[in-house]
């Protein structure tokens, strides 16, 4: 393996690492779903509400570090997806621009839309900003319909490496089932482990009681999707790519080849799998620290999934336009010396996580009260 496709291959690496931090966070997401579910009064919501309100910030800056790490990185899909599925971003942006709105504004003096309105615009974050992202995740394993012609960088009339081969530009993905079954399995994650971080931060009896009834319904239809969609991604046809030529091809059982190739990270999915499987089941006996066993346990599983879509020359973003066009770390990274040079910056990372820690611990010290709450 020479440098950069050892670079493309860490690069890789850290935004699937970044991808599965923001999957874990959105917890916050899950549990601004629950507003009402759980909230029986008004001051349960707020409860709920100053809970979320704490966390909300980070999911969002890594939302915001994802994407930008992915552009660094892997220009080349940041402008395909981007800019040609931009129907899907457009909508996952403004879903992150209305939480940071209510946020700032639901008990805001003179607030002429009302607590509530702005509670609702919570509640559609929660639901669609993870059913988005889940489904928009879920065409790295079906595809994308995207051309890719470098060759009209060079047309003065429209210099443009992509386009896209649909008028929905990115909103066709909910219509294929399985990418709809991965942003279901995503959003019902979310609101598993919204339940369980509750159960562990609030000092309420009944709050912590309402969700360790709610716990069983999120985790069992959560196996029941997450379950369908692993069935089917072990069985389904991947693509696969040459690394002396880059052509692409269709290959049965890809996936699956893949964790049988890279037995490290089957380890780590197959762990991932049983510590999400372990919190579930002591979160639901009222242990109050399982949420940091399903929390780690979900970014381990959504990390091998990630790696097994980019490592072992695969096509992590396959075009069912134009099967040469799909992405792959070797054709869409960016240079040599742009790899190094951000290589560098990236040891920077232990220290932001860190800090993250310090923060988190410093804002959860003591349990969440009524009194807290006023």
């Amino acid at each position: 393996m020479n440098d950069i496709s050892l670079l493309q291959h860490y690069w890789w690496f850290l935004v699937s690492l970044l991808g599965a931090l923001l999957v874990f966070l959105m917890f916050v997401q899950g549990g601004q779903s629950l507003i009402w579910t759980l909230g029986k009064t008004e001051e349960h919501r707020r409860m709920l509400l100053l809970a979320t309100g704490r966390k909300w910030e980070l999911t969002f800056t890594t939302l915001v570090t994802f994407g930008g790490a992915f552009f660094a990185s892997f220009p080349l899909f940041y402008s395909t997806s981007f800019g040609g599925a931009y129907w899907v971003w457009i909508l996952i942006l403004l879903c992150f621009v209305l939480q940071a709105v209510s946020y700032e504004f639901q008990l805001a003096r003179r607030n002429v839309l009302g607590t509530n309105t702005y509670r609702v615009f919570l509640f559609l974050n929660g639901v669609v900003g993870p059913l988005l992202i889940g489904t928009a995740v879920g065409t790295f394993f079906t595809g994308a319909e995207f051309v890719v012609d470098k060759v009209a960088v060079t047309n003065p009339a429209m210099p443009v490496i992509s386009r896209w081969a649909n008028p929905l530009h990115g909103l066709e993905a909910a219509f294929v089932p399985q990418n709809l079954l991965l942003g279901i399995s995503v959003f019902l994650l979310t609101r598993l482990l919204a339940c369980l971080y509750f159960q562990g931060c609030m000092a309420d009896a009944t709050l912590r009681a309402a969700c360790r009834q709610r716990l069983w319904m999120e985790g069992l239809f959560f196996l029941l999707f997450f379950l369908s969609w692993l069935g089917y991604w072990l069985t389904s046809t991947g693509f696969g790519y040459m690394p002396e030529n880059g052509i692409v091809y269709l290959q049965h059982y890809k996936y699956l080849n893949n964790l049988l190739d890279m037995p490290g990270v089957a380890a780590v999915l197959l762990v991932g799998v049983v510590l999400v499987l372990a919190g579930l089941v002591l979160g639901l006996r009222a242990w109050r620290k399982a949420f940091w066993l399903a929390g780690p346990g979900s970014v381990l599983v959504v990390l091998a999934l990630l790696l097994c879509a980019g490592w072992n020359n695969t096509a992590y973003y396959p075009s069912v336009a134009d099967l040469q066009s799909s992405l792959t770390i070797a054709n869409s990274s960016s240079s040599l010396f742009t790899l190094k040079t951000m290589t560098v910056v990236s040891f920077l990372i232990p220290f932001v996580l860190a800090y993250i820690a310090w923060a988190w611990r410093a804002l959860d010290k003591k349990t969440i009260t009524p009194d807290e709450v006023e």
